[in-house]
């Protein structure tokens, strides 16, 4: 293989950009099964019109893996041709784990790698899995990702900060208890351009429209909504008196980044404390 190629590279090192993006990935839409003594194997199963993607996580891996198809009948059809991806090595499967794929029911525990990775691609592969990205229904470019977990809105609402200045507050529905965490608007082009860049891994049927969501233009009548959220004498107490930042921003649904910025305002610059306002 050429230099440069991810075969080239030592499996799942997170800092190329086809690896972060197929552990995103397969962290959401992945299933680690663990069997007895060695046995076990990790899955994959998407819509058949997806099946290059699998092909590519098969070209990815330099351990025996195989893209296998089957029709079905299903709560939502009675006919549905799925693809899916297989892979049974030890070695393999322990790699994952280690990096952070957990055995058997993971939709609350997944958190970002604590190891070096390509943020964006790990992101952009969160969304192809668990997300969407397109126009809504009034006509306006958004995405969007769906998870149970905690840590992953966290990293997005923070990642998305850095990368298009608005703050997104996200709390778990009562229905079933999951985040959705929505950028619309010019928010969305911005964050969907740095994912979706030109040559990137990413499902096909996504990219198409990812790259549909540049076109919008914000009408001449429509106004811009400041929708920067204005920091409370509570939430500013919360951010001086408790050290955990981390459960800090989760409590008051802020970013890490947020927080800590406010608390060293607060401590550094001569805003009014909490108790003089």
């Amino acid at each position: 293989m050429a230099d440069g190629e991810p075969s080239a590279h030592e499996f799942m090192d997170l800092t190329v950009s086809e690896y972060a993006y197929m552990f995103g990935f397969l962290q959401a839409d992945g299933h680690l099964y663990q069997g007895e003594g060695r046995k076990g194997r990790l899955t994959v199963e998407l819509s058949v019109q997806d099946i290059d993607l699998l092909y590519r996580f098969k070209y990815l891996t330099p351990y025996n893996s195989r893209v296998t198809e089957r029709v079905r009948s299903t709560n939502f059809a009675d006919s549905h041709h799925s693809a899916t991806w297989s892979l049974c090595s030890l070695e393999a499967r322990t790699k994952l784990n280690q990096l952070g794929l957990p055995y058997g029911r993971k939709s609350k525990t997944i958190a970002p790698p604590r190891v070096a990775f390509s943020r964006r691609d790990y992101l952009r592969g969160l969304i192809d899995a668990d997300g969407a990205v397109g126009y809504t229904g009034s006509g306006w470019p958004f995405i969007c990702l769906a998870t149970a977990s905690t840590a992953i809105v966290a990293f997005v609402r923070s990642y998305a900060q850095e990368i298009t200045g608005v703050e997104r507050l996200a709390r778990r529905n009562t229905r079933d208890e999951i985040y959705n965490i929505t950028f619309e608007k010019e928010a969305a082009q911005e964050l969907t351009a740095d994912l979706y860049y030109p040559g990137c891994l990413s499902l096909g049927r996504k990219q198409v429209k990812a790259d549909s969501v540049s076109h919008w233009a914000r009408p001449a009548d429509m106004r811009i909504v400041n929708s920067r959220r204005a920091w409370t004498a509570y939430e500013d107490r919360m951010v001086l008196d408790q050290d955990d930042i981390v459960a800090v921003a989760t409590e008051l649904g802020r970013t890490e980044n947020s927080c800590r910025r406010r608390r060293w305002r607060l401590r550094n610059s001569r805003m009014l404390m909490p108790n003089d306002q």
